[in-house]
């Protein structure tokens, strides 16, 4: 079978493409240049020059072809944009799941099926299964067995088509074994560092990153008491608090509200307490960030959210919820490495409602919600709220 896998020029990328040519796979690799922008890099982590030059090297070593692509313009298009606008919103954007459905396994498995390519392989902690059945083939995306790697969060977006092109040689690993393989068969990735931040950018300065299209506007800084009366008035868990500067008292002045995220600790930049301001929300019509002292702060505590029913994407479609349907088998999962949490889903017609069994902290609209069976990712969803 013809392959293309995503070189990134990293150790886990090098390693999967390994293993595909020991399988006898006719493997091809692609690196895929979607940034440019080099200052708002920190310390230009995650440069792509040399990104690419390593995954060069990879192929070399390999010995199997390799193309660097050019998809700088498309994920402008399609992811950066969207983070502009999410946060001009007020929402909290995850850039790295819409890379993977619009970039990683769209745009660049249609470059590899234009190589002739029946699949594509990525360095992904996840696996892949398929089961035969009597309606054809249905493919499962099962959680890493490495529980410190496990990114199958990141794919919660794929649908069936995707998956059945999707390849993932190294899911099966422990990130340790990863490395060992890599040194035994002498990848001059094997000691390189994972990268960081923003998928395919690195770990960037995101206030400089985001000031490229939004402007810096002062605003104020509200601390709200963590015994305000409003949180025992609060009558829907699953609803956030909508706070007003009425609600409590000024404490500073901010570079702008969609700078910021809820449940952020630093660049609030206000002293003088007797334990860290946590964001509790922001409202970016007024400009207002509205803050409280200490993590356990009960306005950082969430114990439930919503899903509106046309954000609902299903990776299994024949287990999708419906209306009037409630499941508490399943496990929940809110952001990257977070323990799966027990809760209850109910589908509420035009909305669903995830509940929590314990509390959660740092809820934000934009971000994914993916909820499980056993280590199957069934689906997700964009919180609401």
């Amino acid at each position: 079978m013809r392959i293309v896998v995503g070189l990134s020029g990293g150790v886990d990328s090098s390693v999967a493409a390994h293993l595909l040519v020991e399988e006898g796979h006719e493997v091809i690799g692609l690196f895929m240049r979607n940034w440019h922008d080099a200052s708002v890099i920190i310390d230009e982590a995650c440069p792509w020059v040399d990104d690419s030059q390593d995954a060069m090297l990879v192929a070399e070593h390999l010995g199997i072809p390799f193309q660097v692509l050019d998809m700088s313009a498309q994920y402008k298009e399609r992811i950066v944009n969207y983070m502009f606008d999410e946060y001009a919103a007020g929402r909290t954007p995850n850039p790295d799941v819409l890379c993977n459905r619009e970039i990683k396994f769209d745009l660049f498995l249609q470059a590899a099926r234009d190589l002739g390519a029946e699949a594509v392989a990525t360095g992904h902690y996840c696996q892949r299964e398929v089961v035969d059945g009597p309606e054809g083939p249905t493919y499962r995306l099962l959680a890493g067995r490495d529980p410190n790697k496990d990114q199958s969060y990141f794919l919660c977006q794929l649908t069936q088509a995707q998956l059945e092109a999707a390849r993932f040689p190294i899911g099966g690993m422990l990130k340790p074994e990863v490395r060992d393989l890599a040194r035994q068969i002498g990848l001059p990735t094997a000691e390189k560092k994972d990268s960081q931040g923003l998928c395919f950018i690195g770990k960037v300065r995101l206030p400089e990153f985001l000031q490229q299209q939004l402007e810096p506007k002062t605003g104020t800084i509200v601390e709200i008491s963590a015994d305000h009366p409003r949180f025992a008035q609060h009558a829907d868990p699953a609803e956030p608090i909508h706070w007003t500067p009425a609600d409590g008292t000024a404490v500073g002045t901010h570079p702008g509200a969609h700078f910021f995220t809820v449940g952020q600790r630093r660049g609030i930049n206000v002293g003088g307490k007797p334990e860290p301001l946590f964001v509790l929300e922001k409202n970016v019509e007024t400009n207002t960030l509205f803050v409280g002292q200490s993590e356990s702060h009960p306005g950082l505590e969430r114990h439930a959210l919503y899903i509106a029913a046309e954000e609902m994407h299903w990776v299994r479609p024949d287990l999708a919820l419906q209306p009037g349907e409630k499941r508490d088998d399943w496990h929940l999962r809110i952001r990257y490495r977070q323990p799966l949490q027990t809760g209850t889903m109910e589908h509420l017609g035009d909305r669903i409602r995830l509940t929590f069994d314990a509390p959660q902290t740092g809820v934000a609209s934009g971000q994914f919600a993916a909820w499980y069976a056993g280590n199957e990712l069934i689906g997700s969803g964009v919180i609401s709220g």
